[in-house]
């Protein structure tokens, strides 16, 4: 079950990244929301050859159940605009986030993410049992392993993730900021190799929050 720690766990990377500096020119609306999703609105001033302003929607379930619901809005490069889901089966962590020029034309929030299948398949843990079916869903095209060890339990979780998610620089980042080991691979059930040990839930919003505006 989530749990405050949980929440303030996640939101103190993606403040972490969202807090850049910032040169003047455009002019962006910017709200960074607490841990129980509320903000106080301000406008910021960002670069206006490398930034636009941007809205991202961080939205997070457990199962069928939807926990999180979460709006940011900050200055961002283009390249940082985009659509990703973490999905280890239990839980599924969706992003959707736009950019637009002008200024102060981020007043409206990322319209919500809805996911199809796509017809890839990765592996996923239940349990201990880390070799279950696991479908894929919209831009899910990597599968995924995570590994982290705290207080000397090591848990593994398997599914399906975008590609943003697995370039260099973000798992690297991933690795510096929580420990979390993460490895990525393309093709059916890909994410084969080694045993797990445990198979529990790993926080909020496991690794989105390390390539969101970054």
């Amino acid at each position: 079950k989530l749990n405050a720690a949980d929440n303030m766990y996640f939101f103190t990377l993606v403040l972490g990244l969202w807090l850049l500096p910032k040169a003047d020119a455009l002019q962006c609306y910017e709200c960074l929301p607490n841990i129980y999703g509320s903000c106080i609105e301000t406008t910021s001033e960002c670069s206006s050859q490398d930034y636009q302003c941007a809205s991202a929607r961080v939205t997070t379930f457990l199962g069928d159940s939807k926990v999180s619901d979460f709006t940011f809005k900050k200055c961002a490069q283009a390249k940082d605009c985009f659509k990703g889901s973490f999905n280890y089966g239990i839980s599924q962590t969706r992003i959707n986030s736009s950019c637009c020029t002008g200024n102060l034309c981020n007043t409206k929030p990322a319209p919500y993410s809805g996911l199809v299948s796509n017809g890839r398949q990765c592996f996923t843990c239940k349990g201990t049992d880390c070799t279950q079916p696991l479908n894929c869903e919209g831009s899910e095209d990597h599968c995924i392993k995570a590994t982290v060890t705290v207080g000397g339990v090591t848990t593994i979780l398997k599914g399906c993730t975008s590609m943003q998610f697995c370039s260099g620089d973000a798992i690297a980042q991933t690795a510096h900021m929580t420990g979390v080991d993460v490895s990525c691979c393309q093709g059916n059930f890909c994410n084969s190799a080694s045993g797990p040990i445990g198979g529990l839930l790993l926080l909020t919003v496991p690794l989105i929050s390390f390539i969101l505006f970054s």
